[in-house]
């Protein structure tokens, strides 16, 4: 297990870095909703600047088409002032990001909730993290609990299932 000695978010920066599986997804959006069939587990890699003035995570394979093709993202996530919080923009979606760690055990699970604002619009998505593919059902419940405090309706809330490839060997 690792251990974390914390001083301010720099606990949450350095202890999140590393490999984690994308084990759970809600948000009410739109193309969540048309799409969710077709997304698997993927995976994150969280890595940090030597700085540590910002975490950078690498988010590999959420999405797998029908014919088995995966698509990435990258974002720099930069710390703010309050524990756990962080910011960043997305540029292929056009969207300011508010991210905040709600629960996390470094060496099981984070539970990660974003507000994504584009326009006039806003569009809250909650992501649970494993550091394997396999969590307890307490944990599963609490992101399920957690999503459904938040507005978000029961279908659209989603265990994904696994990949079913080597997901590294395709990556790396």
């Amino acid at each position: 297990a690792q251990i974390c000695k914390c001083i301010g978010a720099v606990c949450v920066c350095v202890c999140v870095a590393g490999k984690w599986y994308l084990i759970g997804f809600a948000t009410n959006a739109e193309w969540f909703v048309t799409r969710k069939a077709n997304m698997k587990m993927g995976i994150a890699i969280w890595h940090i600047p030597v700085s540590v003035l910002s975490c950078f995570m690498i988010f590999h394979p959420v999405f797998s088409s029908p014919d088995g093709s995966c698509w990435r993202m990258n974002h720099l996530a930069q710390k703010k002032d309050i524990p756990g919080k962080f910011s960043f923009r997305s540029e292929r979606w056009e969207t300011e990001n508010d991210m905040r760690v709600v629960d996390v055990k470094y060496d099981e699970y984070a539970l990660i909730h974003t507000i994504k604002t584009k326009a006039d619009s806003t569009m809250l998505l909650n992501k649970l993290y494993g550091r394997t593919p396999d969590l307890s059902q307490d944990v599963l419940d609490k992101f399920t609990e957690f999503s459904l405090e938040q507005g978000i309706l029961p279908e659209n809330i989603a265990i994904l299932p696994k990949n079913g490839k080597t997901l590294l060997k395709t990556l790396f």
